[in-house]
């Protein structure tokens, strides 16, 4: 559940890592380098030495948002600021097994590199980590100097560069779920989720939470730098949601990542697992990946709002947006819900989106609009889980809004009452492979995402499909080996 600040959702902020908490070196300031001069490199590394940090963590998404990276030993920085890190390119074309998909430019090119060069605007300490720091990476072509067309970073900066060309900056709200569990022999999948008890909804303390998980990750989070601001216990057993403050896209599309990968490393920590994958378990609800956006203009103005516009209070661009998003679902649905899993969080009565619509202040919709007004109007796009890629997810849906702002596009009613009956709207894709369909044939959106990435992306995903058609479940074996 997304809490709004007092603070309008209008003007978007960059959000500044920092190596001791509310301090950001001058030094460290500004865009991330190739070509950085090299006194400013060893004026890090003497910072950096001098704060006890002695190994740099270059983290940097794959296409399904897991983080790759190198830790580079801290004397080591001014020669990878120099030349990169050299990664295979087949790293966005690995899946979660370990297997290279042939994706083109991978296996068909004989497995070239990409250069990543680390972005030391990012550098945050790593709390549970003692003398290592944390930055992003960016990818480049194995020149160095043109960035990657499957780069995630890449394919969200190319969505707000095009919203940009309308004199708009999108500010975006990211809100992740995810389960926490325990290891347990006897459970089928070896794991049990953690304080497990019923009705312990939107609950705080020992009660959901008896080991104090939260409040220790809350106070990582927040020692990183990455904009949290409060957490609680979700709906269903073992399940939390940390929230965190807007910011510009691609800032928040980071500190997503970000809080991503920590909480999956606290959990390690403890002896857990903190899993984000979209519904782990069949007796309860999914994981969600919700993002509040708006747009900004030039002056700051959040141009979603217009109480003249009529009785929802939402301008003329803001319909537009909603269009653009109702219109372009069915292949948004491709890559916020990217997994084979994430077709079982859906259905209804499950307050995850089953149908194209968008609601006022109605979280059955796909599209909810909050009540705030004046800064603080925003769309609230509900269709993600939490396995999404929070780069290409946010990339995906600028897009969308993009071609309804450019198209003029024109809104459909807003949903009536509570949602998921076919007879209101359309349905969304029920399955991983009707969902790349969809993506496959909607050539604008894919126009604007950048060819390279639609295609590498639809032949990583459809392989993922073929090698689940081809492996024997325990639901089979259940079924059918003792009665056939």
């Amino acid at each position: 559940m997304f809490v709004q600040s007092r603070r309008p959702l209008a003007r978007p902020r960059r959000r500044t890592y920092c190596l001791i908490p509310n301090e950001l070196p001058a030094l460290l300031r500004g865009a991330p380098v190739p070509g950085q001069h090299p006194a400013d490199v060893h004026d890090v590394v003497e910072r950096l030495t001098a704060d006890g940090i002695d190994v740099v963590r270059v983290s940097y998404p794959d296409l399904i948002g897991v983080d790759r990276g190198r830790d580079v030993l801290v004397d080591r920085l001014p020669s990878v600021m120099a030349h990169g890190l050299a990664f295979c390119r087949a790293v966005y074309h690995t899946s979660p097994q370990g297997d290279v998909v042939d994706v083109a430019g991978g296996l068909d090119a004989g497995l070239p590199d990409i250069c990543v060069r680390p972005d030391l605007s990012t550098l945050a300490a790593i709390p549970w980590e003692p003398g290592v720091a944390q930055c992003l990476g960016e990818a480049y072509e194995p020149g160095g100097t043109e960035p990657c067309a499957e780069g995630p970073r890449e394919v969200l900066r190319h969505a707000i560069g095009r919203l940009s060309e309308l004199g708009l900056t999108p500010v975006a709200g990211p809100e992740l779920e995810y389960y926490l569990c325990e290891p347990d022999p006897d459970a089928p999948n070896g794991w049990r989720r953690y304080g497990e008890g019923p009705g312990n909804v939107y609950t705080v303390g020992r009660k959901s939470d008896p080991d104090g998980h939260l409040l220790r990750a809350l106070r990582h989070l927040r020692d990183m730098g990455l904009g949290v601001t409060m957490g609680n216990h979700e709906f269903s057993c073992g399940q939390f949601e940390i929230n965190l403050e807007h910011s510009g896209a691609l800032d928040a599309a980071d500190r997503a990542f970000r809080l991503k990968s920590a909480v999956k490393e606290i959990a390690r920590i403890e002896g857990r697992l903190a899993t984000f994958m979209a519904k782990p378990f069949n007796d309860d609800g999914g994981s969600g990946f919700h993002v509040h956006l708006s747009c900004v203009d030039e002056t700051g103005r959040n141009v979603f709002d217009g109480p003249d516009a009529g009785p929802d209070g939402l301008s003329e661009t803001a319909h537009q947006a909603i269009a653009g998003v109702i219109a372009h679902a069915p292949a948004l649905a491709a890559i916020f819900n990217p997994s084979i899993n994430s077709y079982k969080r859906f259905g209804p009565d499950t307050l995850a989106p089953w149908l194209i619509d968008w609601g006022l202040d109605n979280r059955s919709a796909m599209i909810r609009i909050p009540p705030e007004r004046d800064g603080a109007t925003r769309l609230e796009v509900r269709l993600g889980d939490a396995g999404a890629n929070p780069y290409l997810g946010i990339a995906a849906l600028l897009a969308a809004v993009y071609l309804g702002i450019r198209g003029k596009l024109t809104v459909p009613p807003p949903l009536e009452g509570y949602g998921y009956d076919t007879a209101k709207a359309a349905r969304l894709p029920g399955d991983l492979a009707s969902a790349l369909d969809a993506l496959a044939g909607d050539e604008e959106l894919a126009g604007v995402l950048g060819e390279r990435f639609v295609g590498s992306y639809l032949a990583y995903k459809r392989d993922e499909i073929a090698r689940f058609q081809r492996h024997v479940t325990d639901w089979e074996f259940r079924e059918y080996a003792h009665h056939l």
